[in-house]
């Protein structure tokens, strides 16, 4: 299962990047986090940077353990998560053009197990809609706080 959407941010990019690796703070713009417990932080960078999130799914609370894997300044960040006998990768980038960012998040799940893998396809359509809808809902948190933020 994968999952790309995008929201266009009327922002400079350095500042929609200061927002969205502030993951410490993120419950502060994501309606949907309910906290945020940084596990490891790095010296430097964001590199490695480990974090359990709960948040409210589905009208459920859900808690994960995530972490950065990989980032470019000013670009895109990578972020894993493994639950449920699966993985799951996600990636948020952005991109400038005539004073307006595009953000993108991308989301990615990977069925490990039998069970999982069963479970996904029993499950995609429901769990596909669900997760368009958060996405969606994040993004324009994340729109919203930095462009009142801007003002």
């Amino acid at each position: 299962m994968q999952i790309s959407e995008s929201i266009d941010i009327k922002s400079p990019k350095m500042r929609v990047w200061s927002v969205i690796t502030d993951i410490e703070n993120a419950a502060t713009w994501l309606s949907n986090i309910k906290s945020i417990e940084i596990i490891d932080s790095p010296e430097s960078g964001i590199n490695g940077l480990k974090w359990k999130e709960v948040r409210n799914f589905c009208g459920k609370e859900a808690s994960e353990i995530m972490w950065i894997t990989n980032s470019i300044e000013n670009d895109h960040y990578c972020v894993r998560a493994e639950s449920h006998g699966a993985v799951y990768l996600s990636q948020l980038s952005i991109n400038e053009s005539d004073e307006v960012t595009t953000l993108t998040m991308s989301f990615k799940a990977e069925p490990q197990t039998f069970l999982a893998k069963l479970l996904s396809k029993i499950m995609n359509r429901f769990v596909l809609n669900s997760l368009i809808k958060e996405i969606q809902r994040d993004l324009k948190d994340i729109k919203d706080y930095v462009e009142r933020a801007s003002n």
